[in-house]
């Protein structure tokens, strides 16, 4: 960590030279500007998504920024797959200091015609893979002094939507995971932390924006009057992966524009 006479500094605490992050669900929207953000903070990056190929923008970005960038296809419901992912990673010599859990799957419907297949994909993304995904990271984090980890909750992990209750209970469930985890794992120096991102416009929520009724009634929930952009998540992440949130743990920081302070 740089410092100035001795003194740790303000910039430096955001510093993650050195580090290497995991992020999944990488190959587009938040999970890529995540990365990004990641990497211009000074973190080589390991990156997944279901399609190694689909990665490729991903990782040219972070090349570009002139940190490395390992990818590798993984499934997150697909638990015997970590493990092959994370040994990948691995192989390269790289010890895994930060995990972001960003891989996640929504599916509106309403509630009286969800079917056991829709509720067991999205919970298996959400919630189940982001469990042991921390589980086997934990694992290796525990072994070399610490780590950490951040899950990406939702508005749905505070509010009720309407055709959205596996989505929803996903995300609740998720933020659950986070404060407990918390707790169990600061023994090994393991932070364990969320964000909540608001009303992002991405490829997985398009189809929202699509109807401007829809839109016109949200922004005018949202007390910036503006949905986010992806440009808009990449400091939370940071902040929450950098030395500067040493001391915050269990929490969940909601990117939102306000909405939820507001209602």
């Amino acid at each position: 960590m740089l410092k100035k006479q001795g003194i740790i500094t303000m910039k430096s605490m955001f510093d993650l030279t050195g580090k290497t992050a995991v992020v999944t669900g990488a190959s587009r929207g938040l999970g890529q500007q995540i990365a990004v953000a990641l990497a211009e903070a000074g973190a080589d990056l390991c990156v997944t998504a279901r399609s190694e190929a689909s990665l490729g923008e991903t990782k040219a970005k972070i090349e570009g920024i002139g940190k490395v960038c390992l990818t590798s296809a993984q499934d997150v419901t697909d638990i015997s797959s970590i493990d092959v992912a994370l040994s990948a990673f691995e192989a390269h010599g790289r010890s895994i200091d930060i995990l972001v859990n960003n891989a996640g799957y929504e599916q509106v419907a309403p509630s009286l015609d969800v079917d056991e297949e829709t509720w067991d994909r999205i919970i298996g993304t959400n919630l189940k893979g982001a469990f042991f995904w921390s589980q086997a990271v934990a694992r290796r984090m525990a072994k070399q002094g610490g780590g950490s980890i951040v899950n990406l909750c939702s508005l749905t992990s505070y509010v009720g939507i309407p055709t959205a209750v596996p989505y929803g209970s996903s995300k609740s469930g998720l933020l659950g995971m986070t404060r407990a985890l918390s707790a169990e794992w600061a023994q090994f120096g393991i932070r364990v932390n969320a964000i909540a991102p608001g009303y992002f416009r991405t490829a997985m929520t398009e189809v929202f924006y699509q109807n401007e009724d829809w839109a016109i009634q949200m922004l005018g929930k949202i007390p910036q009057k503006r949905f986010g952009t992806e440009s808009d998540i990449g400091g939370a992440v940071v902040f929450l992966t950098s030395a500067a949130s040493a001391y915050v743990t269990g929490q969940c920081i909601p990117v939102d524009g306000g909405y939820l302070a507001s209602i």
